[in-house]
């Protein structure tokens, strides 16, 4: 069952489209990363699903088993009332909505006791020490840096204990020791709690360390979603070989590797991927373990040429950063005209 299912979405700032007709599913249980440029639509489509701004078009169905309704959502309907019972949606999104005149423990009170949760205390302290605030529950926001702001906001989307979390761009302004907790943080929420979690950022390198999926956004429309494990095959090692004999070397490489891909270069060199579930020939290869993405070690095929007594020139292993996928799939589906409202460009 999907937590969030979003069909044909479309939100729309007079002539500005700023989410294009996206589609876009987030399993229960996923730690979702939601990827693109400044001005590609992350934002505008979080706050949709936080019921923070209104959809011009298109469908937004959470943890239910039908659609809220086509051109429009029921905010009260997908969040809950905040005065009768705790929100399903947990969310911190641009900036942490908190009171600067206000402590880290007032601040957290306030939303408990709006959402009617029972023993607040005992949540905003459990809360505190979960983003490591313990000790400056009585200190002033205003004081606060822009890291503690950071997880003060991460606390209040979490009061309630809601089902689904909404983060944007959470790691800005947190030194890494902060981001290394903040990211233990989310992933214990995630199998301890079963929280799914929805997390845009530009700092890939964090996303890759937590998400189970990504969805790549570009012009307000998504390019692609895929998984942890889609998304490594896509990027996985190839082996690149030239020998004296470059025929004769594929014939032995086709029989001694029979799950493999094999790709001749115009320069007669070799270029052995990790077989048909694995997108490594047509990328090149890119991580540093050839073996996890499925493709031959250079160890394995230097042995059997040895053995066959093929001389030779060069034996490399291609790799492919990951870095540069996401970046060509969001230039790949950026809009090539502003010109018309639904090119996209308006929101984050």
């Amino acid at each position: 069952m999907n937590a969030i299912e979003i069909r044909g979405l479309t939100k729309r700032y007079g002539r500005t489209c700023a989410v294009d007709h996206l589609n876009m599913r987030v399993a229960r249980g996923d730690i979702y990363g939601f990827v693109g440029k400044n001005g590609a639509g992350k934002s505008t489509t979080m706050k949709m699903i936080a019921g923070l701004a209104t959809p011009s078009e298109g469908s937004l169905e959470l943890f239910a088993p039908g659609p809220y309704g086509h051109g429009g959502v029921d905010a009260a309907r997908r969040a809950g009332s905040f005065s009768s019972e705790p929100s399903r949606i947990g969310a911190l999104i641009e900036e942490p909505g908190v009171l600067m005149g206000f402590s880290a423990t007032e601040n957290l009170m306030q939303k408990a006791l709006a959402m009617g949760i029972v023993r607040p205390g005992e949540q905003v302290a459990r809360l505190l020490e979960l983003v490591g605030l313990s000790g400056a529950g009585s200190r002033k926001v205003k004081k606060f840096s822009q890291g503690m702001k950071q997880r003060l906001g991460l606390a209040l989307a979490l009061v309630g204990q809601p089902d689904l979390l909404l983060l944007d761009e959470p790691f800005n302004g947190m030194d890494p020791e902060t981001t290394r907790d903040l990211r233990r943080a989310l992933v214990a929420l995630n199998r301890e709690r079963g929280v799914t979690i929805v997390i845009s950022s530009h700092v890939l390198d964090q996303l890759m360390r937590v998400c189970t999926r990504f969805g790549v956004i570009a012009g307000g429309r998504m390019v692609r979603e895929f998984t942890d494990e889609e998304l490594h095959a896509s990027c996985g090692s190839a082996v690149r070989v030239k020998t004296a004999d470059p025929a004769r070397t594929l014939a032995i490489l086709e029989e001694r590797l029979p799950g493999a891909t094999f790709r001749v270069e115009p320069d007669q060199a070799i270029v052995i991927g990790g077989g048909a579930r694995h997108a490594a020939a047509a990328f090149g290869g890119a991580s540093s373990h050839p073996a996890a993405s499925g493709a031959p070690s250079v160890e394995a095929v230097s042995r059997i040429l040895h053995a066959a007594d093929q001389v030779v020139l060069e034996l490399t292993t291609l790799e492919r950063d990951i870095e540069d996928y996401f970046v060509e799939l969001m230039d790949a589906g950026a809009p090539s005209s502003l010109a018309t409202p639904r090119s996209g460009g308006g929101g984050r």
